[in-house]
């Protein structure tokens, strides 16, 4: 007898969501997410960091989003709990120092890994920045913050828009480096929405962009 195949992490069915008087973007959406990191492609533009909003609970539509068990419509704290993402638009952090700013991304999150983020906070040679406001900080320095705390989310799903931007090539080494790592975990899905195809990572899926836009999307 064959074992039962692993329950995927996140379960998307008939997702619905238009900006409003706007065309939709995505209109009957389903997807499985497994364990293991999965790529989002698609032009930019085209609506991946959208997309990435409505998987975190964090803009409201129409469909079915299951993660770990938690349904979004019926247990939506539940649900963002077991959620890491960080809107690298957001100016929220600004006015923080960058431990402060990581013990708010990691709040509720009782499998952070603290000596994991130690290594990855080394790993993006951030140490001499930790107790400087994050609105002093680059671009780069900002987004390998909220990146060091997310490797080390203990949470079943991370979803990471764009990681290497405005990283230098050593970060960027260090980044898939980790998340080739990180692919092996039974427990969690990472997925990385991109512009650009990644050779560096072994991925357990990859998605061309479900939404539509008025650029040419990959369907």
């Amino acid at each position: 007898m064959n074992p039962a195949a692993p329950s995927p992490i996140l379960d998307v069915t008939d997702l619905y969501f238009a900006h409003p008087g706007q065309p939709a973007l995505a209109a009957g959406w389903s997807a499985s997410i497994d364990a293991g990191v999965t790529l989002l492609y698609g032009d930019t533009g085209s609506g991946k960091s959208t997309l990435l909003r409505l998987i975190a609970g964090h803009l409201p539509a129409r469909g079915l989003l299951s993660l770990a068990g938690a349904r979004l419509d019926h247990e939506p704290e539940a649900y963002r709990r077991n959620v890491f993402f960080c809107d690298p638009e957001t100016d929220a952090f600004d006015k923080v120092s960058a431990v402060e700013c990581t013990a708010s991304l990691r709040a509720g999150d009782a499998r952070f890994n603290e000596a994991g983020w130690r290594t990855f906070v080394e790993g993006f040679s951030l140490t001499p920045h930790l107790d400087k406001p994050m609105y002093m900080l680059s671009t780069g320095s900002k987004r390998k913050v909220w990146l060091a705390a997310a490797l080390a989310s203990g949470r079943a799903l991370t979803l990471l828009d764009e990681p290497a931007a405005a990283l230098d090539a050593a970060s960027i080494r260090f980044l898939w480096h980790t998340l080739a790592s990180l692919a092996e975990r039974p427990d969690r899905a990472i997925v990385v929405a991109s512009a650009s195809r990644i050779d560096s990572v072994p991925l357990s899926g990859s998605m061309d962009l479900p939404l539509h836009s008025d650029r040419t999307a990959h369907a």
